[in-house]
């Protein structure tokens, strides 16, 4: 195989804002391609500050590895990713971005999506949520009204949060989604969930720190809403955790470490009667067709990292009104800009 990538730093259509005051204007990430005689597979891994990933970290790696990055022989996606596991294994965003790649070239090598080879078809597609990022209530309405859509994710964790949604609700009968991103505390979300209940709110995702067991089980037995594991659950080892402290894990592909870990995720979580949903790290339309691939094995899904964008680097899907359309082409079925 031959490596090859490229930085690329899009901006988003509005400043993104989250909870603990975060807030970002772009999106850099690292695209990379893995060329195998005629095919050429593609994949996406966004730096993220607070997982201290940036992208001149991925790229040294990349260099350091390129020589057993591309030796490898392959015959399987997932045995690739067995040997990226361990030859970079503190740097699951860069993983990601490899397993990516091969799951594409496989798929366009087999002349199928990357969901057929998984034996999945393509029905009982959840609909995806469109987010508002923490703003003035002003500019979260006018968002929404930018964006009609059938379900909302909304960031929170301000002293404001009744208060916004209380507003919001009043504009629009849409769903809701809330991603807390770890900012209340347990005292906040026993007093806060069951407002937000009665405001038409789904689910709560993540209402505490990420290592707040104890807090979250005291949740779990007492919320009226179900809870999503998404800071509390990065890889694989994490799943088991969750249960009996969530309703079901948000599993997002770079912190995982890629699709062949994913799906693993997901069966453990079946198992243990967890929900899933897959969520968005901004993601192009590279990283969001591979999220797209797991449609059908989802209940819930995020995946509206090019509806934020201002620009995209490929085309490749479709959305109208929550509903996702893939190209029906090989691989991930995306094409490069």
């Amino acid at each position: 195989m031959k490596l090859s990538y490229r930085a690329i730093n899009l901006p988003f259509q509005y400043p993104f804002t989250i909870s603990h005051g975060r807030t970002k204007t772009h999106q850099p990430s690292l695209i990379v391609a893995l060329e195998l005689g005629p095919f050429m597979g593609f994949g996406e891994a966004p730096a993220i500050t607070y997982y201290n990933v940036t992208v001149e970290d991925m790229i040294a790696d990349l260099e350091k590895h390129r020589k057993m990055i591309e030796k490898f022989a392959l015959t399987e996606p997932e045995r690739y990713w067995h040997y990226l596991h361990h030859l970079i294994p503190n740097n699951p965003f860069l993983v990601c971005a490899l397993d990516m790649a091969c799951w594409d070239l496989f798929g366009k090598m087999k002349g199928q999506p990357v969901y057929q080879l998984w034996n999945t078809t393509w029905d009982k597609i959840p609909v995806t949520d469109y987010t508002i990022g923490i703003d003035t209530i002003d500019i979260m309405i006018n968002k929404m009204k930018a964006h009609p859509w059938p379900i909302y994710k909304i960031k929170l964790g301000t002293p404001q949060d009744i208060a916004i949604i209380e507003a919001l609700r009043q504009y629009t009968d849409a769903t809701f989604r809330i991603d807390a991103n770890a900012g209340w505390t347990v005292a906040e979300a026993l007093s806060k969930i069951p407002q937000l209940a009665t405001l038409g709110v789904e689910f709560i995702e993540q209402p505490l720190a990420k290592d707040d067991w104890e807090g979250m089980k005291i949740l779990y037995e007492k919320s009226s809403l179900p809870l999503y594991a998404d800071e509390s659950c990065v890889s694989e080892q994490d799943v088991k955790k969750c249960a009996g402290h969530f309703h079901g894990i948000n599993i997002k592909l770079t912190k995982c470490s890629g699709l062949t870990p994913a799906i693993r995720m997901i069966q453990e979580a079946r198992t243990l009667g967890l929900k899933v949903m897959m969520g968005s790290m901004n993601e192009s339309t590279i990283g969001s067709a591979a999220i797209a691939q797991f449609l059908p094995q989802l209940d819930h899904v995020d995946m509206d990292g090019p509806l934020l964008l201002a620009e995209d680097i490929a085309t490749g899907l479709q959305y109208e009104q929550g509903q996702v359309t893939l190209s029906g082409k090989p691989g991930l079925g995306i094409q490069l800009r």
